[in-house]
């Protein structure tokens, strides 16, 4: 019988020092490699991809057909990202070689070059919660005393990358159709591998123009943008949310970071599918070792064992209010009212 939900010890920062050892162990019984579920999951997500898109293809200009098929092919995209994810953890197949092998051949249609990826993320890992370190982090979060002490331009530049109708849409086509075509690491890393990623993405829009014309890249913009959008959405509340955490070394706990850093979105079952469990982010960050295939079910599971924070579409959304990171509080806060209105209710109050 499932305990009731007051019943189970909740994952505070107290309790986990305490009990990291036994969420170490419990998470490592999930951490086995099953190549018939990873082959399932990597060739019946390109199966979708390829369908979707062609479908959306056939489709064309029927726009009512079209767009959801755009944003379900969109959605095999993030899946494929996911799984090159999981290929630079070495988690997907049981075999390093293997994961090498699939991740390179996901890089294409990701936009994303598999080497680069993989040491950007290895140190996101490495310095997850680190104030030192946000230049690893996929979305940079600035402090309070920062931004007080932040000029004009400083902060209105923060203003518009914090905000999600320019951060979402903009972010999205930046970073997968610009930025990842050449890396700002990529020549200390691999450059011949980046040189090989954006050639074979010549080689797909040539292949897509040829056997499509218009339509085709037109269809491919599409779910190009979608995908980004869902991608930096997901990317966002990963790590920005109002009981995030942060800290400096030496008191910087990885496993805090990890637990209490990471959120758990729980957003439906065709949200997690369409996104390869990637929501459940804490215990991938807790232990990088547990495949996309059994994200899903170890949170569960988890959740029965302890009380486990979850974040819902309300708390998702509200979260993209927050935009700070204040120290004192030990919480992500939005931004303070603006100088200028406080003034003002300053001199109304005196008068």
């Amino acid at each position: 019988m499932t305990p009731d939900l007051h019943t189970r010890p909740e994952i505070t920062p107290r309790y986990r020092r305490e009990a990291d050892r036994e969420i170490r162990a419990f998470t490592r019984d999930w951490t086995s490699r099953d190549d018939r579920i990873a082959s399932l999951s990597y060739f019946g997500t390109f199966a979708a991809y390829f369908l979707t898109l062609w479908l959306a293809v056939l489709a064309w200009p029927v726009w009512w057909l079209v767009v959801p098929l755009v944003v379900v092919n969109a959605f095999a995209g993030v899946r494929l990202y996911v799984l090159q994810h999981d290929c630079g953890h070495a988690s997907l197949f049981s075999t390093k070689r293997a994961n090498d092998i699939a991740g390179h051949g996901l890089s294409v249609f990701t936009l994303t070059p598999y080497r680069v990826m993989q040491f950007n993320h290895n140190e996101h890992h490495s310095h997850l919660g680190n104030l030192d370190e946000r230049d690893t982090t996929e979305i940079f979060t600035m402090t309070l005393r920062e931004w007080q002490a932040a000029g004009p331009w400083a902060r209105l530049r923060y203003r518009l990358y914090r905000n999600p109708l320019l951060m979402i849409p903009i972010g999205g086509l930046f970073t997968y159709v610009l930025a990842y075509r050449w890396p700002k690491n990529a020549g200390r890393i691999d450059a011949r591998g980046v040189i090989a990623h954006n050639a074979g993405i010549a080689a797909w829009l040539f292949a897509l123009w040829t056997l499509a014309g218009a339509p085709g890249l037109a269809v491919y913009a599409g779910t190009v943008f979608v995908a980004g959008c869902i991608g930096v959405f997901l990317v966002y509340l990963q790590h920005n949310f109002e009981d995030t955490w942060w800290d400096r070394k030496p008191d910087l706990n990885p496993a805090r970071a990890a637990l209490q850093g990471s959120s758990a979105l729980d957003l439906g079952w065709w949200w997690d599918l369409g996104t390869g469990n990637i929501a459940y982010h804490d215990i991938h960050h807790f232990n990088a070792n547990i495949p996309s295939y059994r994200l899903r079910r170890c949170h569960r599971a988890l959740r029965r064992k302890y009380e486990v924070q979850t974040i819902g579409w309300p708390e998702a959304l509200r979260s993209f209010t927050l935009k700070l990171w204040d120290e004192d509080q030990g919480r992500l806060v939005p931004f303070p009212p603006r100088e200028r209105a406080t003034r003002r209710g300053a001199v109304t109050t005196e008068a």
